[in-house]
């Protein structure tokens, strides 16, 4: 009996990774009856991570309110995953970029409040291991937002809290952590980040992702001195030297706020996803592994799903078969790193629209075609 493992991405604005995986496993039982399936719904650390890995560990979804990046009542949600002490958390469904209107974008005033709101709800819910992705941002200011939910303090001159946003940062006289949840010393923090940016100067949170969070040129220069002044005090009180270390930059900052306040480690999102999915322990023993994603090229190998699953694949010698929507340019570099051969789902002309509403019957029938065709090679 064949053994087929399915590990693919979304196909953003089409399916999700539970979805491409059962489309594909339909049009393998539509070719071949005696042959093991094992699903594996993929994601790296971006979008849809939650999710990805709820389905992928027979996990739930926890919903909660929160305050929104401009302080606003706000639904958000993170999961628990399938050994009831994992906590999964995007920090865009709490404190994102798409949760602000284009008009309203100030990270001078948006907070990561809500992201530590999620946290602190899955410390109720018993949860000691967290692994956070901090992409989509819509906010700048070192995780100080975070920060403060979970209990901290950040006091001006008159020994007030300092409001929200990057703004208020230079306002920072001390930072207090007596009331700092005490749970979070018995926790474990791994942050899905694939940036490498430090908190502060031209290559720092503010130069490099102000701009589309709405930043000018003038709040730029104030965010960056701010956050050099917040590293300052980090430093002075709590003893962690956050400025220049990788990925500190990364979500306006919030990486520093978590490796400060919640002791946090920084890791690729696929390692992350990789290891909570148990997916090299179930790739032994395979006879092909089938990956995809929305649309693959030469950004591909710098991280994302299926650039993961063939490294892992490619450790024991098994071949990969990639299923896209669209394959770009640089491909060929894939086939060095573990990929053996690369399909799209589309069929002939079709609008973008035709092909994300028919994704799901696309991608089944193409898999089927796949496997066909290796059936005749007696695979």
């Amino acid at each position: 009996m064949k053994k087929i493992i399915i590990a693919p991405d979304s196909f953003k604005g089409s399916m999700s990774a539970k979805e491409v995986a059962d489309a594909i496993e339909r049009g393998i039982k539509g070719v071949l009856s005696d042959v093991e399936i094992v699903k594996i719904p993929m994601a790296d650390g971006g979008e849809g991570t939650v999710e990805t890995l709820v389905d992928a560990t027979m996990g739930k979804i926890v919903t909660i309110n929160v305050l929104d990046p401009l302080g606003n009542d706000a639904e958000a949600y993170f999961g628990i995953l399938g050994d009831g002490r994992t906590a999964v958390i995007e920090m865009a469904l709490a404190s994102g970029l798409t949760m602000v209107p284009s008009s309203k974008r100030n990270p001078l005033i948006t907070t990561t409040y809500g992201t530590g709101q999620l946290i602190k709800a899955a410390l109720d819910h018993g949860c000691q291991e967290f692994i956070i992705g901090i992409g989509g941002s819509a906010t700048n200011d070192g995780g100080v937002g975070m920060a403060q939910a979970l209990g901290v303090s950040f006091l001006d001159q008159e020994g007030q809290e300092i409001g929200f946003g990057g703004g208020s940062l230079s306002a920072i006289k001390e930072i207090k952590i007596k009331e700092l949840d005490p749970r979070l010393n018995k926790c474990i923090f791994k942050v899905a980040c694939d940036v490498d940016n430090p908190l502060c100067g031209l290559k720092g949170a503010s130069h490099i992702f102000g701009p589309q969070k709405g930043a000018d040129s003038y709040m730029i220069k104030i965010l960056d001195e701010n956050l050099a002044h917040l590293a300052e005090i980090i430093k002075r009180d709590i003893g962690v030297d956050v400025k220049n270390e990788p990925g500190a930059g990364a979500a306006g900052g919030l990486g520093a706020g978590l490796m400060a306040f919640c002791n946090a480690s920084l890791q690729r999102g696929i390692e992350l996803v990789i290891e909570a999915t148990k997916l090299e322990e179930k790739v032994i023993g395979a006879d092909l592994v089938i990956t995809g994603e929305g649309q693959i090229d030469f950004q591909t190998v710098h991280g994302k799903t299926p650039y993961g699953v063939a490294q892992i694949a490619k450790k024991y010698k098994i071949p990969v078969v990639a299923l896209v929507g669209t394959i770009g340019t640089g491909v060929e570099v894939l086939y060095m790193e573990g990929i053996n051969a690369i399909f799209s789902i589309v069929e002939g002309p079709m609008t973008l629209e035709e092909c994300m509403k028919n994704g799901s019957e696309l991608a089944e029938r193409t898999a089927g075609n796949v496997v066909r065709a290796l059936n005749m090679a007696n695979f």
